[in-house]
């Protein structure tokens, strides 16, 4: 049976996935987590919440990690340097890792981002889904927040450009990596269509399991 909902989203659809998945926490009175998340992943770091946030989806500064390699010959091992936080990206992604595998473990809940898709995607209890849209529809969306046209489009031509090269550089894979979803669904269509999608996925993958 599903107990856990994982729901990825390109930038631009954040709102659309924070209101997604809250309005699914309430209907099945399940936990949320969304900022909780990035917050509990501070708090086992002892490092500012702010810190978790610039590191989230961002390789390592490239001058960090080029020290790095000169201090202890490869990308395996963190080392402090003057000027940087101790969380690096490799260390970030154990924790994160951690941090969703413990709140799989609890279940009943809708968990937004971290990557968390792709970290339970063997679990058969855990229906993924990834939100995406149109560029101009993410800009009208991101404009509400950024007050300026330039900034959203600044914003939706980078921010996924760098995620797609962490997920490749750190996971070996392209991003957003399609076989660890059960469905693609494009929020434009509005949070009606997108909550009624995955509630009747939900209910298709329950039938499936209760008749198999």
């Amino acid at each position: 049976m599903i107990k856990i909902i994982a729901i990825e989203r390109e930038f631009g659809c954040n709102t659309n996935a924070s209101a997604i998945a809250e309005t699914l926490g309430k209907r099945l009175d399940w936990k949320v987590l969304d900022q909780t998340l990035t917050e509990e992943v501070a708090r086992i770091a002892k490092v500012a919440q702010g810190v978790v946030e610039q590191r989230e989806g961002c390789m390592d500064p490239f001058l960090y990690r080029l020290l790095k390699v000169f201090r202890c010959g490869s990308y395996q091992r963190a080392l402090p340097v003057d000027g940087q936080e101790v969380l690096d990206a490799r260390r970030m992604i154990e924790l994160v890792q951690k941090v969703v595998g413990e709140a799989a473990a609890t279940g009943n809940c809708v968990i937004v981002g971290r990557g968390s898709a792709y970290f339970l995607r063997e679990r058969t209890d855990t229906l993924r889904v990834f939100l995406f849209a149109s560029r101009e529809f993410k800009i009208r969306s991101l404009q509400t927040q950024t007050k300026s046209e330039t900034k959203a489009s600044e914003l939706v031509d980078t921010v996924d450009h760098n995620r797609r090269a962490f997920v490749k550089h750190y996971f070996r894979v392209e991003w957003p990596y399609r076989p660890a979803y059960h469905a693609m669904l494009n929020s434009a269509l509005g949070d009606d269509f997108v909550l009624a999608t995955i509630q009747n996925l939900m209910d298709e993958l329950n039938k499936k399991e209760t008749s198999a």
